[in-house]
């Protein structure tokens, strides 16, 4: 934790006592020294709180001299085998100090933050340990103004907490809520609601670019979310503005939420890759080509991404897109990192396993219903409990028995139906009320849809009938049109795929904005932020999370 009000009270050394009424308490420190992060240095130095002995006029407990860290040994630690620097410190405190219940750290750097792992104290009375897991970042003293505080690996409700350590635990909380005024800084841990008031591009006044605002009315309080960007003053309110970079990295997130430096650097790899294998060399061929014909067939884009190229040939790394990450990132150290990375992987994206074989197999009804199930979305996907499907008003689908009991394998509906058989992917209910004002204002054509699937007796789902509708522009019902399997090359081999993907479009539609934003990120984000303002590092719940 960080405690500005606790920053006075370290600087302040314990009364002078003789040598003979101190006692040792020896302890190691293990930080992380992945590349691109820094270590501790002589100048960050180490505190301990009692946790047992009260000190009155503080009302915190009694407080130690402060120790620095001593050696330094590379060493390794985790699952994954990180490396790290394990540091010793021995604390000097008075005979009748106590159990230590909280380390406070102070990184004396002058710019870079450490990541501790943690803390582990060898008591000389009774031989036994106490150990600080730690996992976070601790920023430098200049910056922040305020030491870190860890708690001991001690769990305590809030009734339970030693009274060396109630007004401790109360000023973590206090610091994690923050006062919900100014613009975050990114050494700062605090998790601060905030509306969805930066959509589209909050800059721009213009109708085409601004969105509303989610949440923070009476009627519709929330979603509610961590605020990440800078507070803009508008005459509509407080509204938050983002970078224009081209990778969005300059936007404020809790230190303990980001990515680790290696991680970031991994995504980033990734995405650099990705970039120069797809997007670089299909813009250069939009540029170059007459944009109505850029785009003729299907094998001319499967040509342009794969067949140009071998596993073994790598790709070299577009430098235009260097010198924008370059430009984007806020740490010199990740780029250096993200750098090296990539010269040390370059790009060789063989081509994919679907089509190495056979060109149009993506075409094929049984990769349709294999991406359904193994892609992003596969929980919307239900057993059909009642034939033919019935929508919320208790309209029936067009699909009718006809459609689908000759593609049963021998069975009838109703026997395909006890015997568990038949599944539905059912985007109609919710799409339906907006389908009009979606197609009038993007100028698209949007269907709702329903898809039966049947289980065959090999395990795999084999697609039988796809219905898509469209709101009737006469009356309160619907306009639908029922779509069969059929061979490719024909009229309605060609309708039927252009129906297979409406239905990946819905699909793909449904997990961004239900499965992932409102389920995920508007759910849980209140929750997971809530727990960080309310729940101390000591609290049991706290520390199962």
């Amino acid at each position: 934790m960080q405690i500005a009000s606790c920053s006075n009270l370290c600087d302040q050394s314990p009364p002078a006592l003789a040598r003979e009424d101190f006692i040792a308490i020896n302890g190691t420190v293990v930080v992380s020294c992945h590349f691109g992060l820094s270590l501790p240095g002589k100048t960050t130095m180490l505190r301990l709180f009692s946790s047992t002995r009260l000190d009155h006029n503080t009302g915190m407990g009694y407080l130690s001299a402060e120790a620095p860290l001593r050696g330094g040994k590379k060493t390794r630690h985790g699952a994954g085998k990180t490396n790290t620097m394990t540091y010793q410190v021995t604390f000097f405190v008075d005979a009748d100090f106590g159990t230590p219940g909280a380390v406070v750290v102070k990184n004396g750097l002058r710019n870079d933050q450490i990541f501790l792992r943690y803390v582990q104290l060898d008591l000389p009375e009774d031989g036994r340990s106490i150990h600080f897991e730690c996992n976070s970042w601790v920023y430098p003293y200049k910056k922040t103004n305020a030491d870190r505080v860890f708690f001991m690996n001690t769990s305590y409700l809030p009734d339970k907490t030693p009274d060396a350590l109630r007004l401790l635990r109360d000023m973590e909380l206090r610091s994690l809520r923050g006062n919900g005024r100014g613009e975050r800084r990114d050494w700062e841990r605090v998790y601060d609601y905030d509306y969805y008031n930066d959509l589209g591009d909050p800059d721009k006044k213009d109708k085409d670019h601004a969105r509303p605002v989610l949440g923070g009315t009476a009627v519709h309080p929330y979603p509610r979310r961590c605020r990440t960007g800078r507070p803009l003053f508008k005459t509509d309110g407080v509204t938050e503005t983002r970078s224009k970079r081209m990778i969005n990295l300059d936007f404020y997130v809790p230190p303990d939420e980001r990515f680790s430096p290696t991680k970031l650097a991994e995504v980033l790899t990734l995405a650099v890759q990705a970039v120069t294998h797809f997007v670089v060399p299909e813009s250069k061929a939009l540029l170059r080509a007459n944009l109505v014909n850029s785009f003729r067939s299907f094998q001319q884009l499967r040509g342009d991404l794969y067949s140009r190229r071998s596993p073994r040939q790598p790709v070299a790394v577009d430098a235009q897109v260097m010198d924008r990450l370059k430009a984007s990132l806020p740490s010199r150290k990740t780029y250096m990192q993200v750098s090296k990375m990539v010269k040390e992987t370059p790009v060789m994206f063989p081509i994919p396993q679907v089509i190495e074989g056979e060109a149009e197999a993506w075409r094929s009804d049984e990769e349709f219903a294999r991406e359904m199930l193994a892609g992003l979305n596969p929980v919307v996907i239900k057993r059909l409990e009642v034939f033919p499907p019935v929508s919320r008003g208790g309209k029936q689908s067009s699909i009718t028995a006809a459609h689908i009991e000759k593609q049963l394998e021998g069975r009838t509906v109703a026997k395909a139906l006890d015997e568990k058989r038949l599944y539905i992917l059912d985007h109609h209910d919710y799409l339906m009320p907006y389908l009009e004002r979606i197609n009038r204002q993007q100028g698209v054509c949007v269907y709702a849809s329903r898809t039966l699937l049947f289980l065959k007796d090999d395990g795999t789902l084999k697609p039988l009938a796809i219905e898509l509708s469209l709101p009737s522009p006469s009356d309160d019902g619907e306009i639908s049109r029922v779509f069969l399997p059929a061979s490719q090359g024909t009229t309605d081999g060609q309708l039927w795929l252009l129906a297979k993907a409406h239905v990946s479009v819905n699909d793909s539609g449904y997990h961004q904005l239900i499965s992932h934003w409102l389920l995920t990120h508007a759910t849980v984000e209140p929750f997971i932020i809530a727990t960080k303002r309310h729940l101390s590092a000591m609290h049991p719940i706290h520390m199962t999370d």
